[in-house]
């Protein structure tokens, strides 16, 4: 059933009885995104928390030269989202893609605000997360500040271990901060040392 994996996620923080679950599942509902599409473009606002059951996301920026600034990657049992167009309903700043043939679970912003009415611990829960993901980019932030890309990647290791050797390099380069060339010499001087 593709509401399990949602479901073990929802409860490592909330316990749900079988009607809440049921609640919670009429305001669900799923999405199949295929390979290098969109499920968010840059100046979007965005509308919908998506949870993801199989297959990849990737959140990026493109600066004024084109270039591609990976934030963060969402792949099975990950939440994604444009958090500030999410929360202040403003045209975002993310592009949201599909790596590959994705699917999806999506709340929106309305049915998530039903759901708080409906299932109070609810709230308890998206608190939780948005608590963490907070933590995780004040971490991110000063990681980028403070250590050598090597130890980034080494975060980047930690943090995503499915995607080390899923991933096209150049991504990899993107999200720790570094140019495909460089992260490649990096990667193969590291692979000697081993």
């Amino acid at each position: 059933m593709p509401f399990d994996l949602l479901l073990n996620n929802v409860s490592k923080y909330i316990h749900l009885t079988e009607a809440e679950k049921e609640v919670f599942f009429s305001f669900l509902q799923q999405k199949s995104i295929k390979r290098k599409a969109f499920l968010l473009d840059e100046g979007e606002i965005c509308r919908y928390s998506a949870f993801v059951t199989s297959g990849c996301l990737r959140g990026y920026t493109v600066d004024k030269n084109g270039i591609k600034h990976v934030l963060s990657f969402a792949p099975p049992g990950w939440w994604i989202a444009d958090m500030y167009s999410l929360i202040s309903q403003k045209p975002g700043i993310l592009n949201i893609e599909a790596l590959e043939d994705t699917d999806i679970i999506l709340l929106s912003k309305v049915n998530q605000e039903k759901l708080y009415n409906e299932v109070p611990k609810f709230e308890r829960f998206f608190r939780i997360l948005i608590e963490n993901s907070l933590v995780a980019n004040q971490q991110r932030i000063v990681d980028n500040m403070s250590l050598t890309a090597e130890e980034r990647y080494s975060i980047f290791c930690k943090r995503y271990p499915t995607l080390i050797d899923h991933l096209p390099q150049k991504q990899i380069a993107s999200y720790i901060g570094v140019t495909p060339e460089f992260f490649s010499r990096m990667r193969t001087g590291l692979l000697r040392k081993s």
